[in-house]
C-alpha cells in the first residue's frame, strides 16, 4: 500500500529504513522559491491509460527502493515528460521506478512544478529550481536510502529529458537562495540518461510546445540560448546515455544528435542508441521486441561506469 507522508525532510528521515514507496515534499512549508499565492490547484486525469498531472503546486519526490539485499547502491531521479504542460506521471515516472527496482536501482520520481504565470515568479527557472533541490535532497539522504552518494543519476523523458539535460549542464547555476543544510549538497548528477529528449530551442527541430510553455512565446534570444541544452555543455557535464527513435516526428532525433555532438566537443563520455522505429513517448516499450531492449542497454551502461 502506498504511504503518503507530508513531512519535512528532517522529521521524515526516521521512515527511510523501511520505506518502499514514500512521498516527501521538496520544500519546507512556506519556503518554496518563486511561489505566488493563487487559486491554481493541481489536477489529475487518467486518459488513454496514463495518469496526467497538471498545475503542480507542491513538488515532491516519490521514493521507490529495491530490497536491501538486491540494491546496487545506485539511484536515479526520474523526470516525467509532457511538454512542460503535464507530467506523464506513471508512464514516464512510477513505471520507470518500478522497473529500476527490479534491477536493484532506487527510482525517485520527481513531481516538479510546471511553468505558470499565475503561481510563479520567473517561471522559466522553476523546473530547474525543483530539479536542483531534488538532487540535493536525495544526496543528503543517501545513507537513509541505502545509496552511494557518488552513484546518483537522473533520467528524463521528452520535456523531462530537457529538464534533466538542463540540470546536467546548469547544476551550478544559482537559481534560488539556499534555505537549509540540504542546499549545501552538490546538485551535479553523477550520470544521466535522456530518452527522446527535447534539447534545442530556437531551431527547426525544436519542440515548440515545450519552448513556449517554459519560456513564453516571445522569449528573448539570450533566454532561448540559455535553455538550449546543447549550448550549455561543459567539461563538467556528467556521462550521458541517449536513446531516440529515428521516426520521432514530435521531437526529432536531431535533438539527441546535437547534444551528442556537444558532449563530444567537450570531451564528455556519451552513448547514443538510435532505433529505426518507435515514434515519440515509447517509455519502456514493452510491446516492441526490439525497442524494449533500450532499458537493458541503459542498465548495462550504468553498471559499466566507474
Amino acid at each position: 500500500m502506498k504511504k503518503t507522508v507530508l513531512l519535512t525532510f528532517f522529521s521524515a528521515m526516521a521512515l527511510f529504513g523501511s520505506a518502499q514507496d514514500t512521498i516527501i515534499p521538496l520544500w519546507p512549508k512556506g519556503l518554496m522559491p518563486n511561489y505566488i499565492a493563487s487559486d491554481e490547484r493541481e489536477t489529475q486525469e487518467r486518459a488513454n491509460g496514463m495518469l496526467k498531472l497538471r498545475k503542480v503546486q507542491e513538488p515532491t519526490i516519490e521514493v521507490y527502493l529495491p530490497a536491501k539485499g538486491n540494491a546496487t547502491g545506485e539511484g536515479l531521479l526520474i523526470f516525467p515528460g509532457g511538454g512542460y504542460g503535464i507530467l506523464a506521471y506513471d508512464w514516464e515516472g512510477t513505471d520507470i521506478a518500478k522497473f529500476l527496482n527490479g534491477k536493484g536501482i532506487a527510482g525517485i520520481v520527481v513531481k516538479y512544478r510546471l511553468p505558470s504565470d499565475r503561481s510563479q515568479k520567473e517561471k522559466h527557472h522553476v523546473p530547474l529550481i525543483d530539479a536542483q533541490r531534488a538532487l540535493r535532497s536525495v544526496r543528503s539522504m543517501a545513507g537513509e536510502f541505502n545509496l552511494d552518494a557518488d552513484k546518483i543519476g537522473i533520467i528524463g523523458f521528452s520535456a523531462g529529458g530537457h529538464l534533466a539535460a538542463t540540470l546536467g549542464t546548469q547544476f551550478n547555476e544559482n537559481v534560488y537562495a539556499p534555505i537549509d543544510a540540504i542546499d549545501t549538497e552538490s546538485a551535479r548528477p553523477d550520470f544521466m540518461a535522456l530518452c527522446y529528449p527535447v534539447i534545442a530551442f530556437g531551431e527547426t527541430v525544436t519542440h515548440k510546445g515545450s519552448q513556449n510553455n517554459l519560456l513564453g512565446k516571445d522569449a528573448a534570444a539570450d533566454l532561448i540560448k540559455r535553455f538550449s541544452a546543447e549550448k550549455q555543455v561543459t567539461t563538467e557535464t556528467p556521462p550521458t546515455f541517449l536513446v531516440h527513435a529515428l521516426d520521432d516526428v514530435a521531437v526529432p532525433v536531431a535533438n539527441s544528435l546535437l547534444f551528442l555532438e556537444a558532449l563530444e566537443a567537450k570531451g564528455c563520455s556519451a552513448t547514443l542508441h538510435v532505433y529505426p522505429k518507435g515514434g515519440h513517448g515509447f517509455s519502456l516499450a514493452r510491446d516492441d521486441r526490439h525497442l524494449r531492449g533500450w532499458t537493458e542497454r541503459m542498465v548495462e551502461w550504468i553498471s559499466s561506469l566507474e
